[in-house]
């Protein structure tokens, strides 16, 4: 399966799995990396030099590429940006921030840059800043999301219109019927997230794996707008939060009840009531926690079985 996206970064299928905080660590990104696709560890949850031994493992774990997921809003992105220079690493993944920050310098030593968007309006602002490709987002997808709600459905096809550069749909995409009704409508490859939180590399805790198959269809809200717009799998401190917008919140009081490494509470170390729990609507469709190669070869074969089947009609 050659195209636009397998070239850009030397693949065998045209598949990013998402560099997700918390939950891709180096086992995953060297498993997907491994199974054919581009793995990426995500940095927002990792301390500069927690970063440096992810990638230092993930380099023994795999001798395909793979890259790194930098949301530019967290701290200490300068030292992350000079450790993925001194690690040799390839690939970057920008987010949550202007790309005209880092493309260029980026470039310049060599990294293939990907911005993430989640409207027609930014992804014009990153191709105006000369990223390789752009992955378009819709409000589907779990975790840090747009403002807008534009669904992946309608956001891809507009974002296709606009843009001449290589496009990657995400939001709500975890089957090979998914993946192709996506590039069906323009988009060059997929970038899969919530697939593969619930698989056996993940790093997520063994308990939010379990939230996440148990999920179903409503079960996820898109919240915290004033904030940060974070799609969450509703719990007490999901309601904790309507509870507040109830009594009017303000700002700082979001940010009170918010605290600090909720995310991490919730994802990482397993805290169903307290915790920040992140995953996408697609979650209603996942059923089991498979190893990332099983879960490609299942998206891979369902993509080829639609593909045959749209053309017999």
């Amino acid at each position: 399966m050659i195209n636009k996206i397998t070239e850009l970064f030397n693949i065998k299928y045209p598949i990013i799995q998402a560099g997700m905080v918390w939950n891709s660590g180096w086992r995953l990104a060297s498993a997907a990396s491994n199974s054919g696709i581009l793995g990426l560890l995500g940095a927002g949850s990792m301390y500069p030099e927690v970063l440096r031994t992810h990638i230092q493992k993930c380099k023994k774990a795999t001798n395909k590429p793979f890259g790194v997921n930098v949301p530019m809003l967290y701290p200490n992105v300068q030292e992350i940006m000079d450790i993925i220079i001194e690690e040799g690493v390839k690939i970057v993944f920008t987010s949550a921030g202007n790309p005209k920050t880092w493309t260029s310098w980026l470039q310049e030593r060599g990294i293939t840059v990907v911005h993430v968007v989640s409207s027609v309006k930014f992804a014009l602002k990153a191709q105006e800043a000369g990223v390789d490709a752009i992955v378009a987002e819709g409000f589907e997808a779990g975790g840090h999301n747009g403002r807008d709600e534009t669904t992946t459905l309608a956001l891809i096809p507009m974002v296709r219109e606009q843009i001449t550069i290589p496009l990657i749909a995400a939001g709500g995409i975890a089957t090979g019927k998914a993946m192709l009704a996506c590039m069906v409508l323009g988009a060059d490859g997929v970038q899969i997230g919530s697939r593969f939180v619930a698989s056996n590399e993940s790093s997520a805790h063994d308990d939010f794996k379990q939230v996440v198959i148990d999920a179903k269809e409503g079960d996820t809200q898109l919240t915290l707008k004033e904030l940060a717009p974070v799609r969450l799998i509703k719990n007490k401190f999901y309601n904790d939060v309507q509870q507040l917008y109830k009594e009017g919140a303000t700002i700082e009081q979001l940010k009170e009840l918010l605290g600090r490494a909720r995310a991490k509470k919730g994802m990482f170390e397993g805290d169903l009531v307290e915790g920040e729990l992140e995953i996408g609507q697609i979650s209603g469709l996942i059923h089991d926690i498979k190893p990332v190669a099983q879960i490609v070869d299942d998206i891979i074969k369902e993509f080829e079985e639609a593909k045959t089947r749209i053309c017999l009609l």
